[in-house]
């Protein structure tokens, strides 16, 4: 099990960097971006972060 950093909190299972069983990230950091040229919803927002299992 990878170790979770406990102020980066996630539930997407299929991402490299999740924690296992427990619903948290295990990078130091992520990077959070947008694909909206005007994002104005949590929907618009994207952990750039992110890399498939």
């Amino acid at each position: 099990m990878k170790s979770k950093n406990d102020s980066i909190r996630c539930t997407v299972q299929q991402c490299q960097y999740h924690a296992g069983q427990d619903q948290y990230c295990s990078l130091d950091k992520i990077t959070v971006g947008t694909h909206e040229k005007h994002p104005t919803m949590v929907e618009c927002t994207d952990c750039q972060s992110f890399k498939l299992k």
